[in-house]
């Protein structure tokens, strides 16, 4: 035993064996198959009477064979990965060669060559074609069977398929005919509860319940796969997905199932681990691609931020619709140059126009607008970390509060038609220097808004405003600090235990961005529908369970300055109002006059240029009374 060990140990630590070594094993396994059908058929004194005649008819029958093994390319595979492809071809040759043979025997009986060789009557060749194609199947079997059990070691991922069908089927033919898989199949878990209790591929069906937990327990499986066409049905399963995560079971999704058509090919290698980012995301959001398409295609369209993470994503998705002049403007170099390099790579064709460039900057500003006369505006630019804007509040005034009246005031004296400003569910009850100076933003648009309507200014632009909360993945966002944290082994620190956030992910916070701007007719604040709200502390331990980093700590540092537990998207005093959009509401918001809005802006801009914290936060919270300061310097003001 321990000798045989030995031998399938030198085999499998080898390459493959030689091309020749296989087609001599298959030669001599047809040989003794002719032999044994020939002492079934005339009994072992016939066969000792005639054994030379046996034999060189065989020999003869031989070249056949290898002629056909030749044309059938059957030995031209690896053992040890051999597919029912494989089988079908040594069936193919089996029979072949079979016919051929049977032919053979004619032109013996024709020329009586009896005497002197014997080769095998119908009979026997049906015969013989059935002991060697199961003799030649046995060994690709066995060998196959070796090799699975060989490499089942501390290496091997045992794994569940989450779907069968075509998805499913064709990520387990991948993993059984990939001689580079790590994985062992285990088991098949179907939405179809007819399928239960079957079998594919030699592993059970199980039906996809809680149950199906002790399943992956009992069979040690470490690993599941989910198929491209149960990616939506598997994402909805947040409790069963949870458990997973408990069990250390690695789940694995291909990055864009919808663009898989159901059809072609699919391996396991195309697949990649589940991330937070997936966890996370929600029902997909639909939206109407005509309308935004009518709105913006031939048009030309100004970009600002369009280095940041939202700005970038607008630009990527505004190109999609072939604007007639793109102009992106951001005042941070390298990002700009990133921006500059995706869109000649994959938009070409366009005219766009990458401008570095302070939007505080009036001058430069006015240049860009009297150049290009862009239709449509969107403000994405901003200062958004809010401990950054607690210590520096003259540049949240003039970045944030200066440079958006810049930009508005530009949109309306150049005639640009829509003007969509990104503003933050930090502006609601603002609690912090950030939100606040977004809050003054949105009412300087409001009013400028109301004041073209009813003549006081004169201009054609329509401002929109939309409130969103965190968007997943944005730089200096929570999440690549949690994996940067994870990466060193730890600790990950979460400001308080009981702080929850909104988030969405960065693509469907544009696409509702777009959505919005087709839909507004001016003066409207649209506020997102940001689904359920998110512990944080339980987004990092689930970070921690997916990366698979053992004892990595949790610390909780407190509360940042102007940082609150919770936000909302809507002021206690506001309501909303529905649109034709199931995630889309207006809010009904306090509004303010202009000439008001304008005289706070300059006093507020002239107290910037004094850098007197307090004197500026004094005059932040006058504009906007709801705003309190939490765990921050400001808080005395409020006391005053």
């Amino acid at each position: 035993m321990n000798l045989f060990k030995r031998i399938i140990d030198w085999y499998f630590s080898r390459g493959a064996l030689p091309y020749w070594c296989i087609l001599a094993m298959d030669s001599a396994a047809v040989f003794l198959s002719g032999l044994f059908v020939y002492y079934l058929q005339h009994g072992g004194q016939n066969l000792v009477e005639h054994f030379w005649q046996v034999v060189l008819g065989l020999c003869v029958c031989m070249v056949v064979y290898i002629v056909c093994f030749f044309f059938f390319h059957t030995f031209r595979s690896v053992m040890r990965y051999s597919s029912f492809v494989d089988l079908h071809r040594v069936a193919y040759s089996t029979a072949s060669a079979g016919i051929v043979v049977c032919l053979l025997h004619q032109i013996q009986v024709h020329f009586n060559l009896t005497p002197y060789l014997l080769i095998p009557r119908f009979s026997s060749v049906i015969a013989l074609f059935i002991v060697a194609t199961m003799l030649l199947w046995a060994i690709r079997v066995v060998v196959k069977s070796l090799h699975d059990t060989y490499t089942n070691g501390s290496n091997t991922e045992r794994v569940f398929i989450y779907g069968c069908l075509e998805g499913g089927m064709a990520l387990a033919k991948s993993i059984r005919t990939d001689k580079n898989s790590r994985y062992q199949l285990v088991a098949f878990i179907s939405g179809d509860q007819s399928m239960a209790g079957s079998w594919l591929m030699g592993v059970p069906v199980f039906y996809d319940s809680d149950l199906v937990l002790e399943e992956i327990k009992k069979r040690k499986a470490t690993t599941l796969l989910v198929s491209p066409l149960q990616t939506e049905r598997f994402m909805s399963r947040k409790s069963f997905i949870d458990a997973l995560i408990e069990l250390g079971v690695k789940m694995m999704v291909m990055s864009n199932p919808e663009e898989w058509d159901g059809k072609s090919e699919i391996a396991h290698s195309q697949l990649r681990e589940i991330d937070i980012e997936d966890l996370l995301s929600r029902e997909k959001i639909e939206v109407d691609l005509n309308a935004i398409g009518a709105m913006l295609k031939g048009r030309r369209v100004l970009i600002t931020g369009a280095a940041g993470s939202i700005g970038s994503e607008m630009a990527r998705q505004v190109a999609i619709f072939k604007p007639s002049e793109l102009i992106l403007v951001d005042q941070a170099e390298t990002p700009m140059h990133d921006v500059r390099l995706y869109m000649a790579r994959n938009h070409s064709d366009l005219k766009v126009w990458t401008i570095v460039g302070s939007i505080t900057n009036q001058g430069h500003m006015e240049e860009i607008f009297k150049q290009h006369k862009p239709e449509y505006v969107f403000h994405a630019a901003a200062y958004k970390h809010v401990p950054m804007m607690e210590d520096n509040p003259a540049m949240a005034v003039q970045n944030n509060i200066y440079g958006t009246r810049v930009i508005a005031d530009l949109a309306v004296k150049y005639g640009t038609r829509k003007f969509v400003m990104i503003s933050t569910d930090k502006a609601v009850n603002p609690t912090n220097v950030m939100g606040c100076s977004k809050r003054i933003c949105e009412i300087y648009c409001q009013s400028l808004n109301q004041a073209i309507k009813e003549g006081k200014v004169e201009g054609v632009t329509q401002f929109v405003t939309t409130r969103f909360g965190n968007v997943l993945g944005s730089n200096g966002s929570v999440i690549p600090i949690f994996k940067e944290q994870i990466r060193k082994g730890g600790p990950v620190t979460v400001t308080h235990p009981d702080i929850i956030r909104f988030f969405m992910l960065i693509p469907e916070a544009c696409r509702l961005v777009l959505e919005a701007g087709t839909m507004g007719k001016g003066g409207e604040i649209f506020v997102f529908d940001m689904g359920e709200p998110v512990r944080i502390v339980d987004l990092a331990k689930k970070m921690i369970a997916l990366s698979g980093a053992k004892n990595v700590k949790i610390e909780f540092s407190g509360l940042r300055d102007g940082e609150k537990l919770y936000e909302e998207v809507l002021s206690d005093k506001e309501g909303t109002v529905p649109t034709v959009h199931p995630k889309i509401m207006v809010a009904k918001v306090r509004e303010y006059d202009y000439a008001v809005a304008c005289a706070n802006e300059t006093r507020l801009l002239e107290a910037s240029l004094g850098f007197d914290d307090m004197a500026i936060v004094k005059i932040m919270k006058e504009i906007v009374p709801e705003y309190k300061s939490k765990s921050s310097k400001y808080e005395v003001l409020d006391k005053q």
